[in-house]
């Protein structure tokens, strides 16, 4: 369940975050005048290295002056001095960086309209109209001498987080441990899901919404540790862990195991799949007779609800990048034991959720500054009811389980729950690169079901279709 987000946390994330601020900006100066140093070095030493290669002229000493001298070996000793103050402050291997997007989204089901930026996922969940847009992130990496290499990434509101948690403001916060050789690490921490071709942060996804399978079929991340390994063309990476969730509750002690394969064919190609198999978290319980749907069975007296079960997840995804042109693509299947959304008529016994789907893109630059990118996205999701990772009751939000019927008179029932809705979903969207630390988004998005499942707050009724619009500004550094 998610926790509403404590004013403490956000008062302490910004205390921390004013000191490295001050530290980014000190180690800023330090490498600006080392640079000056070190240009003004080459440029004597190079005068000297001409003199010393020319023959000097009857009466002329050659070479550099006394003072030239004097200057070019207190400047050696201050380059050194900086150098050695910069590892000793921490900051050799340190790199900081940072982004946040400013977004405005209208959404004509939910008749609102209106800019997100920083809003908390405990007060609104996660849906597709408030996934991860209109966040702020920074990103603090650092690599060792002997390879070892340390992430801390910080995303109040708005990161994994504080989807997984409800008051988090950690991304990611993970270590890579070099064994035999550079190439093969262990892996340990907090590390974000790294399933389907569509990254995370708005600086690596074209459109600001997500697909339909990065929203409802993959995990959000994962707390565990496992091997990281390359060779050649071939980047291999798998976790025990818990998934979507910081710690195991009483009773709970089965992981799963997440692994990602990816290939790169060649310069331009490449595909990947990843996994996830074992026990999650099924928030799914028997009794359909609660207004909340909680509770055990009335017949059996057993409840699933916040329990595991068996959970198993697989993609395939596949991208082409040449010249003007962006092509990727993903495909999805997922099942969950006892998840479905409807509950066996006559036994009232849970039943197993399945679904499957995939999800095309294509960009295309039409000047170095402008691109234009479509996107579509099909998901099956008729089983029992319906059912996703996650998902395990009707949400008529993000158009998720049965579909709605009005008798004639303005009274919505459910009156085939046996077959939930499949989902599609078109975007349209263009992106300008203003400079190099800024781009534009805009992008018009058409979901759309095979059963009205959206409804329309405004008046209550129930609709096939519903339509969203968004802009935003994605700066980083």
């Amino acid at each position: 369940m998610k926790k509403f987000w404590h004013p403490t946390a956000l008062s302490v994330a910004l205390l921390a975050a004013f000191p490295l601020a001050a530290g980014a900006q000190s180690l800023d100066d330090l490498r600006k005048e080392q640079k000056a140093l070190k240009d003004k070095v080459t440029a004597l030493e190079q005068k000297l290295k001409d003199a010393e290669a020319k023959p000097a002229s009857a009466g002329g000493t050659g070479g550099m002056t006394a003072q030239e001298k004097q200057d070019f070996n207190r400047i050696v000793i201050k380059t050194e001095a900086l150098e050695d103050n910069q590892e000793a402050m921490g900051f050799k291997g340190l790199m900081i960086s940072g982004q946040m997007d400013p977004s405005f989204i209208y959404n004509k089901a939910q008749d609102r309209a209106g800019f997100q930026f920083l809003n908390s996922v405990s007060d609104d969940a996660y849906n597709y109209d408030n996934s991860y847009f209109g966040m702020a992130m920074i990103d603090f990496q650092k690599e060792m001498d002997g390879g070892t290499k340390w992430r801390l990434t910080l995303a109040p509101n708005r990161g994994v987080g504080a989807v997984v948690d409800g008051s988090s403001i950690v991304h990611e916060a993970s270590v890579s441990v070099p064994l035999s050789d550079l190439q093969t690490r262990f892996i340990a921490g907090q590390i974000p899901d790294w399933s389907g071709y569509e990254y995370l942060q708005p600086t690596l996804n074209k459109l600001i919404t997500h697909n339909l399978l990065f929203d409802f079929t993959l995990p959000t991340a994962y707390t565990g540790a496992g091997m990281d390994y390359t060779s050649g063309k071939w980047w291999i990476r798998g976790v025990v862990a818990n998934m979507n969730g910081t710690k195991r509750s009483a009773g709970e002690k089965s992981p799963v195991i997440a692994y990602r394969v990816d290939y790169s064919k060649g310069e331009f190609q490449g595909f990947g799949f990843a996994g996830v198999h074992g026990k999650a978290a099924n928030f799914r319980a028997f009794d359909d007779t609660t207004a909340s749907g909680l509770g055990a069975n009335p017949v059996t007296g057993l409840d699933y609800s916040g329990k595991d079960t068996a959970l198993h997840l697989f993609e395939f995804d596949a991208y082409f990048i040449r010249g003007d042109w962006t092509v990727q693509g993903q495909v999805s299947v997922g099942q969950q034991k006892n998840a479905a959304i409807t509950a066996d008529p006559i036994s009232g016994d849970l039943r197993n959720a399945r679904w499957y789907g995939l999800s095309m893109l294509a960009a295309h630059k039409f000047t170095p500054r402008f691109e234009g990118i479509a996107r579509f996205d099909y998901l099956n999701n008729k089983k029992n009811g319906g059912g996703l990772l996650g998902y395990t009751f009707s949400d008529d939000r993000n158009g998720i389980g049965p579909g709605w019927t009005d008798d004639g008179t303005g009274n919505w029932t459910q009156n085939d729950p046996e077959t939930g809705a499949n989902r599609y979903a078109l975007s349209l969207g263009v992106s300008y690169l203003f400079d190099l630390n800024t781009v534009f988004k805009a992008e018009y998005r058409h979901d759309r079901a095979n059963q009205a499942v959206f409804n329309y707050v405004k008046d209550g009724s129930y609709k096939k279709s519903n339509h969203v619009l968004g802009a935003a500004v994605v700066v980083s550094f």
